[in-house]
């Protein structure tokens, strides 16, 4: 008398047990095919494949041949994760900084040369004095050093990319005083409006908060790892310098 069962797969269409054991105990190794999912009973099957030898872009694709139609095993988010691209500071970023640094602070080295040294034409301190003066401003003898020597100092650091937040934010309170005394007149330029002092403010508030790039002396420090925090106190340190050069010495 026979004490076991030797069907192939036992009948009524159940599955051998030891042939079930084996498939449903036998860890899947990454990257090679095996079950994911089965069905007990009748016409049991084992018919769901993960092959990651495959580019799966497809992500109903992915789902349907991972997961099964329905399931949810976790693997398609994988999938897709490992295929998509993660945002990273790159190389064009960097670039664009510097080109926006040399630019800017090209400008405010020529500018600050003219109004201290009288260079590329310009009207030195005693000539810069007496526009300041015009436009109703105190003290302007002090003032035109001071503000002579703020654009030769910004300028000269944000080519260097050395000191940017507070490079960024001397070039943006010059400029604030600027905007403020000639809004009388409009905005373009033509006009003896503050078009070009306005852009170069905002040039001057975008690097406040960007920062100077990895191409800088900056690179590393922690006002360049903590751009945002530094950008918005240089940003308080540049409205109050602007409100109390008007306060103090603006008289209209």
């Amino acid at each position: 008398m026979k004490t076991h069962d030797d069907r192939p797969g036992g009948a009524g269409g159940y599955p051998d047990d030891r042939n079930y054991g084996a498939h449903a105990q036998r860890p899947r190794a990454r990257g090679a095919a095996g079950p994911t999912s089965s069905t007990q009973g009748p016409g049991a099957t084992f018919n769901n494949y993960y092959d990651e030898d495959h580019d799966y872009t497809d992500a109903g694709a992915a789902t349907a041949l991972v997961d099964g139609p329905g399931g949810d095993s976790g693997y398609h988010d994988e999938i897709v994760e490992k295929h998509r691209k993660t945002f990273s500071w790159n190389a064009g970023t960097d670039l664009g900084l510097l080109l926006l640094r040399f630019a800017l602070g090209a400008i405010f080295l020529l500018h600050g040369a003219q109004k201290l040294f009288g260079a590329f034409g310009g009207p030195g301190p005693d000539g810069f004095a007496q526009n300041l003066s015009k436009m109703g401003f105190e003290q302007s003898a002090a003032l035109a050093l001071v503000t002579g020597g703020t654009e030769l100092g910004a300028g000269a650091l944000l080519v260097l990319g050395l000191f940017t937040p507070a490079a960024a934010a001397g070039v943006l309170g010059v400029m604030a005083s600027a905007v403020f005394v000639r809004q009388g007149a409009g905005f373009f330029n033509a006009d003896g409006g503050f078009e070009f002092e306005a852009t170069l403010g905002a040039m001057g508030l975008a690097l406040l908060f960007t920062g100077p790039g990895r191409v800088a002396l900056d690179y590393g420090r922690v006002w360049f790892r903590r751009p945002l925090g530094f950008g918005f106190f240089f940003l308080l340190v540049a409205a109050g310098a602007t409100a109390a050069t008007i306060v103090l010495f603006y008289r209209p």
